[in-house]
């Protein structure tokens, strides 16, 4: 595995395209939160599958799917990294995430178990927080046993896990998550035995499009407020949003909406996540990158990519 573009020098974030022996590419991301430093905290967001299988309606990971990164290839992302800024391998921050969230669902890959397992064992860290996110396919029960297992040896208070949810109607969510998926029942029952009390809450995300479905209601029927938050985000301006005609509700000029009022006042936790509109500008958004680098002359409206320069 060897890093072979990436994008010219930004303060927000670096994303890098890797390429193995078999000429399959991958990309991931370094990032930091401004104000925060990368003393204060400091982000990893890695692919766990050459392409994605899932094709979701927004998304541009999706589609050219070409198989799962081995363990060396997904530890290959965090080294490269990590000994980029501390060659010791021990990291100096405060905070210290490594996202399973760029390119691919990590459930349908077993190494994914396998690097949250060495990452205690290869590096020193003040606080690690271990972040997946996941649309909880069918099929894929025996992952999360494991991670469940899993988490409560090694990550029992700092473990993050979000499910995409996306819409709490079940048609909308089947459109735009085109693949047989765990129902809110059972992602719920799983979330109850995942939380642990004084660790992280479960994290139901919704990327919200102008026409999204989002009932307090539904939501109050399967999460427990105790256990569930709810991360609002806006629909990225991806290649495939574009072409699927999504619009996000959320925008940067904003942030009052009212079924962000309506969610704290039935008791759930609410993180608004906006970020910054220069991820959108440097395309470090899931896959864009990569789309950017395959086919250099597509343009994305109210989006720009830097240019890329090799490595």
């Amino acid at each position: 595995m060897k890093v072979i573009k990436r994008i010219e020098e930004n303060d927000l974030a670096h994303v890098f395209i890797a390429e193995n022996s078999e000429g399959k590419q991958v990309e991931f991301v370094e990032s930091i939160q401004p104000p925060l430093t990368i003393k204060d905290k400091w982000v990893l967001i890695l692919s766990t599958l050459f392409g994605c299988p899932v094709n979701c309606k927004f998304c541009d990971a999706g589609g050219q799917y070409n198989g799962k990164l081995s363990f060396d290839e997904l530890m290959f992302q965090i080294d490269y990294l990590v000994c980029s800024k501390f060659p010791d391998r021990i990291v100096d921050t405060n905070k210290f995430k490594i996202q399973f969230a760029r390119m691919g669902e990590p459930a349908f890959n077993h190494a994914v178990l396998d690097a949250l397992e060495a990452i205690p064992k290869i590096y020193t860290y003040k606080n690690f927080i271990p972040s997946l996110s996941t649309i909880a396919p069918v099929s894929t029960d025996d992952f999360f046993a494991k991670l469940l297992s899993l988490k409560k040896r090694l990550y029992k208070q700092s473990f993050q896990l979000q499910f995409s949810l996306h819409s709490t109607d079940y048609a909308q969510r089947d459109n735009l998550v085109p693949i047989k998926k765990w129902s809110f029942e059972k992602i719920s029952n799983y979330g109850n035995n995942f939380f642990d009390e004084g660790g992280r809450k479960i994290t139901l995300n919704f990327a919200l499009g102008k026409d999204s479905i989002l009932e307090t209601k539904t939501l109050l029927k399967y999460f427990d407020t105790a256990i569930f938050l709810i991360k609002i985000t806006p629909v990225n301006p991806t290649f495939k949003a574009q072409k699927n005609n999504i619009t996000s509700l959320i925008d940067s000029k904003n942030k009052n909406y009212s079924i962000v009022d309506e969610l704290r006042n039935a008791g759930y936790e609410v993180i608004l996540s906006i970020g910054e509109f220069e991820e959108n500008e440097i395309g470090s958004n899931c896959g864009q990158y990569l789309n950017t680098f395959r086919e250099e002359n597509k343009k994305l409206e109210n989006s720009y990519s830097y240019k890329l320069k090799n490595v």
